[in-house]
């Protein structure tokens, strides 16, 4: 992916968004219609305390000699909260890196190694949750039982591996199994435009994007937007094909040891309608061996 236009497009949408009151500039009635949204270049560079110049130049795409307090003052003035700061280094790293450093980047990634015993025994062991292991790119690379209960039309999915974005974007159940369509939508395409600022040269991941773009515009105009996010928990709702509507929270903590793998627990209140349906869902399926999605 080119990075001077990763650059510039990602600062462009933040700058559109900020209103000149929301950044605390006082603007003249007599100034006259604005003739665009958002703040205007010069008053970006004049909040972060640079030349206008040098933010022209930047917003650009040449992030040259950019210094993490020039970028830190850029993402106070654009109001960016924490994922779209790191997003905003990210790119910035990237773009500047060496040419020996972009050589060795462009080199082909090491194919991920399937998830260690350890991990596969710490998911069984978890048997009163449902819990399961993805990577930056949204597969799901191993789950418990219940997780595969709970998230079977995704794991059931045909294309491999099991996708979260691809199961979101392509495949006709996934309206029906996420009463929530939009905004899982929307999480599903902050998390890759997050994971593409980190991993900028992982093929598998370019594809994957180039993948949903091309196969129809619902994926293609989230992305233009450049929202990067954390969801590191939070709730979702699910309507489930075999016992019905399910609201449940989550958590995602990264495996240290493993570095871009996720593990993503589930919960729902005890004693609740939820708990009773997830009891119900887990008693179907206590007989079912637990999986990798490759194997099946």
């Amino acid at each position: 992916m080119d990075r001077r236009s990763e650059i510039r497009d990602f600062l462009t949408t933040r700058r559109a968004r900020v209103t000149p009151e929301q950044a605390g500039l006082k603007v003249s009635p007599l100034a006259g219609a604005r003739r665009v949204p958002g703040l205007r270049r010069e008053e970006v560079a004049q909040l972060a305390g640079v030349s206008l110049p040098y933010y022209t130049r930047l917003e650009r795409g040449d992030a040259r000699g950019a210094t993490d307090a020039v970028l830190d003052a850029i993402a106070r003035a654009l109001l960016l909260d924490d994922a779209e700061r790191a997003h905003l280094f990210d790119l910035v790293r990237a773009a500047n890196a060496t040419a020996g450093t972009a050589a060795q980047s462009r080199a082909p990634r090491r194919q991920q190694r399937p998830v260690r015993p350890e991990l596969w025994n710490m998911l069984e062991a978890m048997s009163g949750v449902p819990a399961y292991i993805r990577n930056g790119r949204l597969d799901l690379l191993a789950g418990n039982t219940l997780a595969r209960a709970l998230f079977a039309p995704v794991f059931d999915s045909p294309a491999r591996p099991a996708n979260s974005a691809r199961f979101t974007f392509l495949d006709p159940a996934a309206p029906e199994f996420y009463p929530d369509w939009d905004a899982v939508a929307d999480q599903n395409v902050a998390t890759l435009r997050a994971e593409v600022g980190r991993n900028p040269h992982d093929k598998a991941l370019s594809d994957l994007i180039g993948e949903l773009s091309t196969r129809g515009d619902t994926f293609s105009a989230r992305w233009a937007r450049h929202e990067v996010r954390r969801h590191r928990a939070g709730a979702k709702r699910l309507n489930h094909p075999l016992v019905g509507q399910l609201t449940f929270t989550y958590e995602t903590m990264e495996l240290a040891a493993d570095e871009g793998l996720y593990l993503i627990v589930c919960g729902v209140a005890p004693g609740s309608r939820d708990a009773e349906t997830l009891d119900l869902l887990a008693s179907w399926n206590t007989t079912a061996p637990t999986r990798s999605p490759s194997s099946t």
